[in-house]
């Protein structure tokens, strides 16, 4: 869990209701390892900040990591 809130983070209930959309996205052949909350509030800090992927605050998830979820959501 980041130490650090950024204004760009939703509330973990307001990031329940979206989950079920991006878990479609999903392809079931190995578990998550990485709290799926902290990629979506990385994607949501990214769009806000238009900050560099490699750039991503040390908080978040590795930025290959963020970037491989936005890709499975956007492209399925």
């Amino acid at each position: 869990m980041r130490e650090k809130n950024y204004p760009s983070d939703v509330s973990r209930e307001r990031f329940e209701q979206i989950r079920p959309i991006l878990e479609q996205a999903r392809k079931r052949t190995k578990p998550v390892t990485v709290d799926m909350y902290e990629v979506w509030c990385a994607v949501l800090y990214l769009l806000r900040t238009w900050c560099p992927w490699r750039a991503l605050p040390s908080g978040f998830p590795t930025w290959c990591t963020v970037a491989f979820y936005l890709a499975k959501w956007t492209h399925g």
